[in-house]
């Protein structure tokens, strides 16, 4: 069981539970048919079972969600969004998803098959964490793409505003970082990502400091466009000048995150570190004690379990880029896990 004290997730264990957390009034005989179940709008889906993060989460079955069980394309006409058409525009699959097989039996594959995960048996399987920029700025158009356009999926997307969009119970395997997509949960960050320094790239079209002197972010063709989940977001990254550092052996330049962004963040970790115990709180290191810059070698790989970036996956690959504060990510997970204040 997964205890609670303000900070920390918590699972959903009995719909009686949940009638008292949400301030229903809880009865020995249980719910009433018809009765709705509260929720309090920071809920994940493991197997089919509500569990707590304390950040704000929209899911797949909620309005305004992102469905990646859909077999219909989402951003075109509805006379263009079904499965006919859809393969005649590229796709090659209406599934977007696959079955995690990473070191499961084939007996247990089988009975997954045919019955589905249970808690337990996915805890075995899941052990990593892999963290993406989105190349796209707003977690709705990081969707169209991945969908519509590309046939991939991802479990989570991380919007401008810090709104986690969950897309599929973490019991499938998304499609998003070859080799580890059996063994992982990943997440598309909302970020126009990373660049090479000196070349051009559309950093400008999207930050810009303010008559405050502090940089702002605004998508291309204005915030309508994007359907963030938090007006109120402050929409600014959380270092005013780019960062640039070195990744994949090239110097590149990437805005830093959002301070929403890092607070759900933070969150999702912790939170996914207590479902699944094999999800280490800690980042790929050299020697010295610094985050590994460039992908693992096979066997190093192989054998990790915890946070990683996509360049630790795949050579080809430069999300979630130099901008990241992989120890304010950590460390800041680690704090929500112990109970102790989150450091700064």
């Amino acid at each position: 069981m997964f205890r609670y004290n303000g900070a920390r997730p918590i699972l959903w264990l009995t719909a009686l539970t949940a009638l008292v957390v949400a301030g229903l009034p809880a009865r020995a005989d249980g719910p009433r048919p018809g009765e709705k179940l509260g929720r309090r709008g920071d809920e994940i889906v493991v197997c089919g079972q509500l569990i707590h993060t304390t950040a704000p989460v929209v899911l797949w079955i909620d309005p305004g969600g992102y469905d990646a069980y859909r077999v219909d394309r989402r951003f075109v006409p509805r006379e263009q969004a079904g499965w006919e058409e859809s393969q005649k525009a590229g796709l090659k699959s209406p599934v977007r998803f696959g079955l995690r097989k990473h070191n499961v039996a084939p007996s247990l594959l089988e009975s997954v098959h045919e019955k589905g995960w249970t808690l337990p048996q996915l805890q075995e399987v899941v052990d990593q964490f892999v963290l993406h920029f989105d190349a796209r700025g707003t977690s709705r158009s990081c969707f169209q793409v991945l969908h519509d356009q590309r046939g991939l999926s991802v479990q989570f997307m991380l919007d401008l505003d810090g709104t986690i969009y969950q897309t599929m119970d973490l019991k499938e395997a998304a499609w998003h970082a070859t080799k580890a997509n059996s063994r992982s949960v990943g997440i598309e960050i909302a970020n126009i990502g990373a660049y090479p320094v000196g070349r051009p790239n559309p950093l400008s079209k999207w930050y810009a400091k303010g008559p405050d002197g502090h940089t702002r972010v605004t998508p291309p063709g204005g915030l309508a466009q994007a359907r963030l989940h938090n007006p109120q977001a402050s929409l600014r990254p959380s270092k005013d000048e780019p960062v640039v550092g070195v990744v994949q052996g090239g110097k590149l330049e990437q805005y830093d995150l959002t301070p929403e962004q890092y607070d759900s963040l933070i969150k999702l970790t912790a939170t996914l570190s207590q479902v699944f115990p094999k999800i280490k709180l800690q980042a790929p290191r050299d020697t010295s004690g610094q985050v590994v810059n460039h992908t693992l070698p096979p066997e190093e790989y192989n054998r990790y379990q915890g946070v990683l970036g996509h360049f630790h996956v795949q050579d080809n690959k430069t999300d979630p880029g130099p901008a990241l504060q992989w120890d304010k990510v950590i460390n800041g997970a680690k704090a929500l896990v112990d109970g102790s204040p989150e450091p700064k």
